[in-house]
């Protein structure tokens, strides 16, 4: 089949037709195989992957920290999956499915955005999202009284432990009323 050439309307380019390659044997297979391992190996040696786009302390982490390169790598692939799962299932109308893929989207950019930055920025980790991430206190703050602030569910080194709160009795020891906050008149 000929086509027209656009710098010269008349002149008709002859389309290139390409033909089917030989079937290679079993051996020719294997033997092909082999040199492409090898030259993938060698090449691999010479010039390693350099992950410029990649926080070196990200980099840095052991393969069995929890928030490996490789493992979020593995999450974030996870992730688009089921993404597109979840895509094929808003065009079927499923209830909730467009607020399921958001979340998803939403958990991938924080993915990525860790991999570029080195700061998990997300309240959970796992590759669904499974695990609840610890809140660590690097710089305590001090109410006005001198008495520090303080948090539930966050890692204080001062007092070496996660601070859970004070409980309605020690609440109520204390003057306040744990329902309100607020002091108590009597």
């Amino acid at each position: 089949m000929a086509k027209r050439n656009q710098q010269d309307p008349g002149v008709y380019e002859r389309k290139k037709i390409r033909r089917p390659r030989k079937p290679m044997s079993e051996e020719q297979k294997q033997a092909a195989i082999e040199r492409l391992a090898k030259a993938r190996e060698k090449r691999a040696k010479e010039n390693p992957p350099q992950y410029k786009n990649i926080h070196p302390s990200v980099l840095a982490k052991d393969e069995d920290d929890m928030l490996a390169f490789e493992k979020v790598r593995n999450w974030i692939k996870a992730q688009k999956e089921e993404l597109s799962a979840c895509r094929q299932e808003i065009r079927a109308n499923v209830k909730g499915s467009i607020a399921k893929a958001a979340s998803i989207q939403g958990y991938i950019k924080h993915m990525e955005q860790y991999l570029r930055s080195g700061d998990w920025v997300d309240s959970y980790w796992g590759e669904h999202r499974q695990n609840k991430m610890t809140w660590n206190c690097i710089s305590m703050a001090f109410h006005d009284d001198g008495s520090p602030k303080r948090q539930r569910h966050v890692y204080y080194p001062d007092i070496e432990k996660i601070w859970e709160g004070e409980t309605e009795d020690e609440l109520r020891d204390m003057g306040l009323n744990p329902r309100v906050g607020k002091v108590r008149v009597t």
